[in-house]
C-alpha cells in the first residue's frame, strides 16, 4: 500500500528560514513511525506542516485517502484554562465535532462512544469532574480520549509523554499501540530513543534534514546520531535564507 501522507521536497520553516529542510518521503498507511532528533530540529513543524497550520516554503504535503479534518492533532503541551468551568466528558465529546456539526448535536451513540473512550484511557467515574481540577497525567488521558472518541485513521502526536508519570505513559502507550494494531497511521514526536526502539517499528530521525528514515534499527545507529549530533552544533540561528527550490 502506498504512503498515506507523501512529502515532495518540503521546506518549511519561518520567514524563509528553514525549519525542516527539503524532506522527501512518505508515510505508509497504517504505519506507526516516531520522529526523533534534536531540540530545534524541526519535529513539531513537520507535524504543523502536515496539518496544515504552517505553510510551506517549497514542496507540498500530500494527503491520499483522508483530509485534514480526518487527522487527529495533539499538539505539545497543550495549555488549558483551569478556570474554563469544562467537565471531563464535555471535553471527550468534542471529539466528535465533525459529525455533530456546528451546532454540536451529540446523540446517543456518541455519549456512549466518549464514556468508552474515558473508561479506556482509565478515568472511569470522572465524567463530572471538572478538567481544572485533574493532574496533568489525568489531563492527557482525558485528551487521548477525547482523540479516541474522534476515531480518526491518522493520528499525529507530539511528545505526548512529556512530563506525565510512568503508570500514565505506559498506559497512553498501550493505548498507542492498540490504534495501530487497529489499522490507523499514527506519527509521535518522541525523545525517549530506548522507549521508541522496543515499540516503534518506524522511525524518521530529524535534524532540519532527514538523517535516516525507515525501519528504526536501520535509523537509529551509532553513525546516524553521531551525525546528528554533528549536525546540531553546526547549526547557525543566523544563517542565509533558503534558497533552494525558490520561485
Amino acid at each position: 500500500m502506498g504512503g498515506v501522507i507523501e512529502l515532495d521536497d518540503l521546506t518549511l520553516g519561518y520567514e524563509r528560514h528553514p525549519a525542516v529542510h527539503h524532506l522527501s518521503g512518505a508515510f505508509a498507511a497504517g504505519s506507526l513511525t516516531a520522529v526523533v532528533g534534536p531540540n530545534g530540529g524541526g519535529k513539531s513543524t513537520l507535524l504543523k506542516g502536515i496539518m496544515g497550520l504552517l505553510r510551506p516554503l517549497s514542496g507540498r504535503v500530500r494527503l491520499h485517502g483522508p483530509e485534514r479534518r480526518d487527522i487527529a492533532y495533539l499538539p505539545q503541551q497543550v495549555e488549558m484554562d483551569s478556570d474554563f468551568p469544562i467537565t471531563v466528558l464535555d471535553t471527550v465529546l468534542l471529539g466528535h465535532w465533525r459529525r455533530a456539526g456546528s451546532f454540536g448535536r451529540f446523540d446517543r451513540a456518541m455519549h456512549a462512544a466518549a464514556i468508552d473512550a474515558i473508561d479506556a484511557v482509565g478515568l472511569a467515574g470522572f465524567e463530572g469532574r471538572l478538567l481544572g481540577s485533574l493532574s496533568s497525567g489525568q489531563r492527557q488521558r482525558v485528551l487521548f480520549a477525547r482523540m479516541a472518541a474522534a476515531d480518526s485513521p491518522v493520528i499525529l502526536l507530539d511528545e505526548p509523554f512529556t512530563a506525565i508519570d510512568a503508570r500514565t505513559t505506559a498506559d497512553l502507550l498501550a493505548l498507542v499501540l492498540r490504534w495501530h494494531e487497529e489499522g490507523r497511521t499514527i506519527i509521535a514526536v518522541l525523545h525517549d530513543f530506548d522507549q521508541v526502539r522496543r515499540h516503534f517499528p518506524a522511525t524518521l530521525l530529524l535534524a532540519r534534514e532527514a538523517i535516516g528514515w525507515g525501519e528504526t534499527a536501520a535509523v537509529l545507529t551509532e553513525a546516524n546520531l553521531e551525525r546528528m549530533q554533528r549536525m546540531g552544533e553546526a547549526w547557525d540561528q543566523a544563517a542565509e535564507i533558503c534558497g533552494r527550490g525558490a520561485a
